[in-house]
C-alpha cells in the first residue's frame, strides 16, 4: 500500500470513492465536476512554491501496488476560511444565578464563530470498505503528519479535524432537523451538499445570530452534541492516540466534534527519525510508518523494518526503496506503530 498525492489520471477512482462514502462527507460531494476541481487544485498545490499557508489543498491516495487499483484518500487544506468564511458553533457555558433567591443554573450554549480562521485542517478521510484492515487507515491518516513535518512553512500551528457527527442511513442528522424546523427549509443532504460545493454563503443569511441555549433544542438534538458518527470513531480515536484534543467546537449541520493540536505536539511527528537510506536485505521487526521528503513526489507507507535507536541509517529492500522513490543516501523520515 502506498500513499500518494492524487493525479489527473485518479479522477474516475474519486468518483467512485465519492459515490461510496455516502451522506455528511461534506468534502466529497458527489458531483463530477467540481471533484475534477478538486484534483485540478491539489497537483497545482503540490506544484507550488509555497513559503506559508494560503489556499493550497493537498489531495493524497492510496493505490494498492500490486493491483494499481486506488483504495482511499485523504487530505489537508493549508489554511482554511481565508477565501469562504468557516463556521462553528462553540460550546459554552452561561450562568444565571440570583442571590436574592438563592438560584445558581449553569446553562450550554452554542454562539457561532470563526475561531479557526487560518488552522490547517486534516479533511476528505475515506478508505473503502474491503481495505479497513491491517494498517492502512493508519497510512492513510497519519501520512500527512510526516508530509507536514516535512513541509511545515507550509503549513499553519494549528491543526484540526472535523469529524462526522450523528446521521441515520438516510443521511438526516437530529441536530440539523431541529435547525431546519426553525430556522432553515432544506434537508441535511441537501445543506451538506451545498457546503460542499462551496455555496456557503445561505449559512450566514439563515443561521441563528445569536446563541443558542442548548436545552430548548430537541432532546433528540441535544444527545447527538460533539459526538461522533460510528463510521467515525476509529478516526477520531486516532486522533486523540496523536494528541488532538476537543475544545468545545461542533460542526454547525450536524454537531460532530472538531479536534485540534499544535503541530509540534501531534506523537508522529514528534517521535519521527530522519534517517539516511541504505539498501539491501530487510527483515525488520518494527511495524513503521516510512516517507520520503520530496514534495509533488512524495510517498509514504507501512512496513516492517530494523530501527535501531542510536542508528542513523534504515536499511530498505530495493523493491521498498523503489516505491517510495528512494535512492541510497537520500533522507526518510521514519515513525514506529
Amino acid at each position: 500500500m502506498i500513499l500518494r498525492p492524487i493525479q489527473q489520471n485518479d479522477f474516475s477512482a474519486l468518483v467512485k470513492i465519492a459515490d461510496e462514502s455516502g451522506h455528511g462527507f461534506t468534502s466529497l460531494p458527489n458531483n463530477e465536476e467540481l471533484l475534477q476541481k478538486k484534483i485540478d487544485h491539489s497537483v497545482s498545490s503540490f506544484a507550488k512554491a509555497a513559503s506559508q499557508p494560503g489556499d493550497e489543498g493537498y489531495l493524497f491516495v492510496l493505490e494498492d501496488s500490486e493491483t494499481g487499483e486506488v483504495v482511499g484518500t485523504s487530505g489537508i487544506e493549508a489554511a482554511v476560511g481565508l477565501d469562504d468564511a468557516f463556521y462553528h458553533y462553540h460550546l459554552s457555558k452561561a450562568i444565571h444565578s440570583s442571590r436574592t433567591l438563592n438560584v445558581y443554573k449553569a446553562v450550554d450554549i452554542l454562539t457561532l464563530c470563526n475561531d479557526y480562521t487560518g488552522a490547517t485542517e486534516l479533511c476528505t478521510l475515506f478508505l473503502k470498505d474491503g481495505y479497513r484492515k491491517n494498517n492502512n487507515g493508519k497510512l492513510l491518516s497519519k501520512a500527512r503528519f510526516m508530509f507536514i513535518n516535512q513541509h511545515k512553512q507550509r503549513f499553519a500551528e494549528t491543526v484540526i479535524a472535523e469529524m462526522r457527527g450523528v446521521s441515520d442511513e438516510n443521511g438526516e442528522s437530529p441536530f440539523w432537523q431541529w435547525l431546519e424546523e426553525h430556522f432553515f427549509s432544506m434537508d441535511f443532504p441537501t445543506a451538506d451538499y451545498l457546503t460542499g460545493i462551496g455555496q456557503k454563503v445561505f449559512i450566514a443569511e439563515l443561521m441563528p445570530k445569536y446563541p443558542i441555549y442548548v436545552n430548548l433544542l430537541s432532546k433528540d438534538a441535544q444527545a447527538v452534541i460533539g459526538q461522533v458518527h460510528d463510521n467515525t470513531r476509529p478516526a477520531i480515536e486516532l486522533l486523540k492516540s496523536e494528541g488532538f484534543t476537543f475544545n468545545g467546537y461542533v460542526d454547525i449541520f450536524d454537531a460532530g466534534p472538531t479536534v485540534e493540536a499544535k503541530v509540534d505536539n501531534i506523537a508522529t511527528i514528534r517521535n519521527a527519525k530522519t534517517l539516511s537510506v541504505e539498501i539491501g536485505e530487510c527483515q525488520g521487526e518494527t511495524t513503521a510508518l516510512i516517507a520520503n521528503d520530496k514534495l509533488v513526489d512524495f510517498r509514504a507507507t507501512v512496513a516492517q523494518v530494523n530501527l535501531l535507536c542510536d542508528a542513523d541509517t534504515i536499511t530498505l529492500s530495493a523493491e521498498l526503496a523503489k516505491a517510495l522513490h528512494l535512492n541510497v543516501g537520500d533522507s526518510v523520515s521514519v515513525a514506529a506503530l
